[in-house]
């Protein structure tokens, strides 16, 4: 068994901002998570069906349309989950359509809690530090296009790692190649 997840992954120079201040605050996980959008959560398969995993991610990303996204403040899942997050104010229409194009097929998951587009920032750290990065980043902000995402394996030693990069190619893709 791997396991994998699917992923947006925030361009630079914000994905290393992000990851460094996750470090910065003591989250031990920071250095072996790329700063991300989740598509699919963590899911263990059989390491022969990655291959059809693949297969099945290039068909997703073959019919969804690039799109725009725009990164502001900062939100949270407490009491439910001890997570404060970077909120995506523009583009989640455009990931949940992503994300729901992945969790077809092999990688047809149950979710924990329904599917909230956003970039985690801290993670089951004390309720003090979690304020705390609440109010630092509670006026980040960026824009950037979405018009790929990745497969990652878990790796024991090394964390996350992007193994194959899909890119979008949805219908007004299509028509601009034919024009």
């Amino acid at each position: 068994m791997v396991t994998i997840g699917v992923a947006v992954a925030i361009p630079e120079p914000w994905g290393s901002q992000l990851q460094d201040y996750r470090t910065r605050i003591g989250d031990t996980t920071a250095t072996q998570i790329p700063t991300h959008i989740t598509l699919v959560p963590p899911t263990e398969v059989e390491a022969d069906a990655v291959a059809d995993v693949e297969a099945h991610l290039a068909q997703a990303a073959a019919g969804v349309d690039p799109f725009a996204v725009h990164l502001r403040g900062t939100g949270t899942f407490r009491p439910v989950s001890p997570v404060v997050f970077v909120t995506v104010a523009e583009g989640i229409a455009g990931c949940e359509q992503l994300a729901e194009a992945a969790r077809r097929g092999p990688l047809d998951v149950d979710l924990a809690f329904p599917y909230h587009p956003h970039v985690t920032v801290a993670h089951e750290l004390e309720d003090s530090v979690l304020d705390e990065v609440f109010e630092d980043l509670a006026r980040f902000e960026c824009r950037f296009d979405v018009d790929h995402f990745h497969l990652y394996v878990h790796d024991q030693q090394r964390g996350w790692r992007p193994t194959r990069e899909f890119t979008l190619a949805g219908p007004a893709r299509a028509v601009e190649r034919e024009e």
